[in-house]
């Protein structure tokens, strides 16, 4: 089922995220936890997910996104509300 336009949570991940598989573990970690939205790395050489899921359930997933995987040593993860301009009917790694 689509989520449509409403509110998302925004996060920022910053820290050595690129290049370890962080968008990957994101993505698994966004299955598990039931979560839709995307993950894509920014020319900044941080992290940019945008998740749409229930609130105990993006909870979880942002504990996860702020340890990481392991090869990768998150610094700070900056999250906040958003609305959504999109819909969403899986999470995805952008390109």
């Amino acid at each position: 089922m689509p989520v449509s336009a409403g509110d998302g949570t925004h996060i920022l991940v910053s820290g050595r995220v690129q290049g370890v598989g962080y968008r990957y573990f994101a993505a698994a970690r966004a299955k598990v936890h039931g979560i839709v939205g995307y993950v894509r790395n920014l020319p900044n050489g941080s992290v940019e997910v945008v998740a749409v899921g229930p609130r105990v359930a993006l909870a979880y997933f942002i504990g996860d996104l702020e340890r990481g995987p392991s090869g990768g040593r998150v610094r700070s993860c900056q999250v906040a509300a958003i609305p959504l301009t999109e819909q969403f009917s899986e999470f995805s790694v952008r390109y």
